[in-house]
């Protein structure tokens, strides 16, 4: 899928920034592209995660990446192609113990005010400031 030096970059910032929500918060595509320096690609965060491997060979994948913990800005789980997709991740979020809920149009939905986690900076570039 990378065809670039930048795109790599790129990939492995939004992976890496995955990484570091903790188990049981969510946040938004445009918060991870705001904590790598790129707050105007946040749909670019989503490609991302849309294309992480599910070899667990690969260096990130679905196994050490946890996708599911990112939605999108209003808190609602981004539909996808597949219509269980939605679902799959509503349910591995549910796994975590995060409520998600239904709302009147059907989409599913995360408190962010309970479930969110929307930090300055990445814990792990607070550790380099120190």
């Amino acid at each position: 899928m990378v065809r670039s030096d930048e795109a790599a970059a790129f990939f492995h910032a939004v992976y890496t920034a995955v990484q570091q929500i903790p188990y049981g918060k969510v946040t938004s595509y445009g918060h991870i592209a705001k904590l790598i320096g790129t707050p105007q690609r946040p749909r670019q965060v989503g490609i991302c995660l849309k294309h992480l491997p599910q070899d667990a060979e690969a260096r990130f994948n679905h196994e050490n990446v946890p996708w599911q913990r990112v939605i999108n800005a209003k808190g609602i789980i981004s539909p996808r192609s597949q219509p269980s997709g939605a679902l799959n991740q509503a349910a591995a979020l549910q796994a975590e113990g995060v409520t998600v809920t239904t709302d009147a149009l059907g989409e599913l939905m995360v408190d962010f005010s309970q479930y969110g986690w929307f930090p300055n900076v990445l814990p792990s570039e607070e550790e380099e400031d120190e």
